[in-house]
């Protein structure tokens, strides 16, 4: 099947109360954790690319790991849809070039800039991509958190208004819309007890029938790999994220796609912190990353049989 688009795909999770993993990736460790565990469930899958992930790793490396593992299902007889997305795409430029490079996906991310400018900024991106057949989210609201380029105070946050949710899509045509409801990015979601405004997203959804809505800094911050990581040398104490009951929650009304970074980098990090302190004669890369992708891996199919519920919707 190889790459697809989210169109198809969000339609079948709309209708059957669930969601799709957007995995970010920078190496091909991660890449291959995350094909692993949607293989052996059954289930689609999202991998994005953040304005991070390009510098880190360059956007030809990660577009050819992206194919390579493609390529590995084929030979394997696998046949799931993976999406290659731009995740927070900051300017026309850069979704430009994902689009013309073979991305099926791209975001926009205009949430910083007034309303009328947003719309400004979604639409050409919009008339761009739809001739290529590429589709295109967008983001209304704003999250508080840091992740990669992304970097909101909780003093800037802005929760996202349904009335202008329904203008924006219809004014832009964008294929879906991260909605800002108490979510944040990184792995210091909240201080006190989590809280998200599924009234916001439930009138959204009844403005927006059928319309897909994206949640970000989705990111659950697993407290094993937060002790595990503390225990070997780490330094992340208070670590906290969005309660797995609350996206699961989610994911049965009008949330189609949720993103999903953080737990990734702390069970990687965990895993290495551990074998490097329980194997101190090891030296090999293959043995701390081989550890780490095993643990990506086994998250990941967590979130898709437990959280996400898209196992054997391939």
């Amino acid at each position: 099947m190889g790459l697809v688009t989210t169109q198809e795909m969000f339609k079948k999770a709309y209708e059957g109360g669930y969601a799709i993993g957007a995995f970010n990736v920078n190496n091909m460790e991660i890449i291959q954790g995350i094909m692993e565990a949607a293989n052996e469930t059954n289930s689609p899958v999202i991998l994005q690319v953040s304005a991070g992930a390009r510098k880190y790793a360059n956007p030809i490396y990660l577009k050819k790991l992206v194919e390579a593992a493609i390529e590995c299902n084929k030979q394997a007889g696998k046949d799931i849809p993976v999406v290659l997305h731009l995740d927070h795409g900051a300017d026309f430029e850069t979704c430009k070039d994902c689009i013309d490079s073979g991305f099926t996906s791209v975001m926009i991310d205009g949430s910083k800039y007034s309303f009328e400018e947003n719309v400004e900024l979604t639409k050409k991106v919009v008339e761009y991509a739809h001739p290529r057949g590429v589709v295109v989210e967008a983001e209304l609201g704003k999250l508080a958190g840091v992740e990669d380029d992304v970097n909101v105070s909780s003093d800037d946050a802005m929760y996202t208004n349904p009335d202008e949710a329904v203008e924006f899509v219809k004014r832009t045509g964008c294929d879906s819309l991260a909605i800002a409801i108490g979510t944040s990015h990184g792995a210091y979601k909240f201080k006190g007890d989590a809280k998200l405004r599924f009234d916001i997203l439930e009138e959204v959804g009844k403005r927006l029938p059928g319309f897909p809505i994206v949640l970000h800094g989705a990111s659950s911050v697993p407290q094993e790999f937060v002790e595990m990581c503390n225990k070997y040398g780490g330094n992340i104490p208070g670590a906290k994220g969005v309660p797995e009951d609350m996206l699961r929650k989610a994911a049965t009304m009008a949330v189609c796609k949720i993103n999903i970074d953080s737990d990734i980098r702390l069970a990687m990090t965990a895993n290495i912190r551990e074998c490097f302190t329980n194997k101190p004669d090891v030296f090999d890369p293959r043995t701390y990353l081989g550890q780490a992708r095993t643990a990506v891996k086994e998250m990941v199919k967590h979130k898709i049989e437990n959280v996400l519920g898209c196992a054997g919707k391939a």
